[in-house]
């Protein structure tokens, strides 16, 4: 993974990052449009956008703007940073998410991310007429449901099956159009979806707080995976790997970023925390790092303090060299069983 290559870099704001001015202050679109600007004149990958539904008893948690919804905004003040919304998959159904992110891909020119979170939230559940919640395997079944129909549906059309041929009468070439026609324990969905393919073939499938049993969906599906914990999770990356190669997938063609956290060590001491993600990154246990942002003011430290260190170094790249996010990560090509 560390073998001559850069590292990728995402930075996050999650629901409770977000609020940088009084829980009771107006939404600022603004605030959140600088930071991902920031981010992009930095030659960062990626940024990841949290969500919760409204859960009654936490106005604290909940990002101000619902994350796809944000993606479409933010699409249109920046060109190159990929831009990666959570989405839950209790929250929505498979053929309007699949078709949501579609779209989104197209409005951003092939710059998107799904970040489907593999940990199930009873309090979320109660406002999707679920109050019993789900148990853990009912959610991890049904999630990786959800995520192969979404997949599916992504890949519904070959690149030039749309014809738009008004003389011919023609709107498609049925031969390059594949219905789904899914029929499973949880989902019953028929296809194919009314947007066209992706310009980076798929949107980027980012898969967060993994279970032990929830690694095999990874290693099957996702494109990036979040893992926490530097210090404790090195052998989880390389396990991930192996997994995927197991199920017929190139090794690299799973990406696996390590949440890191520490604004005060980023100011303090930026060259030690340039070492903490070179200890990590130089011995294969991860291709990079997704770095959490407590308030939006962090990412100038980051940006005006590690990064330049980390390029010194050679383990971060200066620019963008490519257009898409899945060119971006290295994913470019990947023919995912």
């Amino acid at each position: 993974m560390a073998n001559g290559a850069t590292m990728c870099l995402a930075v996050s704001l999650s629901p409770e990052a977000a609020p940088s001015h009084p829980p009771d202050a107006a939404p600022d679109f603004s605030l959140l449009t600088r930071f991902v600007q920031e981010a992009e004149a930095a030659g960062l990958d990626m940024v990841l956008l949290g969500d919760s539904a409204p859960v009654a008893g936490w106005p604290n948690r909940q990002m101000r703007f619902e994350a796809t919804t944000l993606v479409a905004a933010l699409a249109t003040v920046t060109s190159r940073i990929g831009l990666v919304a959570a989405a839950s998959t209790v929250a929505h159904q498979p053929y309007n998410l699949a078709r949501r992110f579609a779209s989104l891909d197209i409005i951003s020119h092939g710059r998107t991310g799904w970040n489907a979170s593999m940990m199930p939230d009873p309090r979320e559940a109660a406002n999707f007429s679920r109050p019993e919640g789900f148990s853990c395997d009912d959610f991890r079944l049904r999630a990786d449901e959800f995520i192969g129909i979404v997949q599916g549906l992504w890949k519904g059309w070959d690149a030039d099956a749309l014809l738009f041929d008004k003389v011919g009468g023609r709107f498609f070439d049925p031969e390059k159009m594949h219905l789904l026609d899914h029929r499973g324990e949880y989902f019953s969905v028929r296809g194919p979806l009314n947007v066209a393919r992706s310009p980076q073939d798929t949107p980027v499938l980012v898969m967060s707080g993994l279970s032990e049993p929830a690694m095999y969906i990874a290693a099957r599906t996702a494109d990036v995976v979040l893992l926490d914990e530097p210090s404790i999770e090195p052998a989880r990356a390389g396990d991930l790997k192996r997994r995927a190669l197991a199920f017929g997938r190139r090794p690299e063609a799973l990406k696996v970023l390590m949440n890191v956290t520490g604004s005060a060590e980023i100011t303090a001491a930026p060259d030690l925390f340039a070492d903490r993600l070179e200890e990590c990154f130089r011995p294969k246990a991860c291709d990079g790092f997704n770095i959490a942002m407590p308030f939006t003011s962090a990412l100038d430290d980051f940006v005006g303090l590690v990064l330049p260190e980390l390029r010194r170094r050679g383990l971060a790249r200066s620019g963008y060299s490519a257009a898409t996010l899945r060119a971006h990560l290295g994913l470019a090509g990947e023919d995912r069983q």
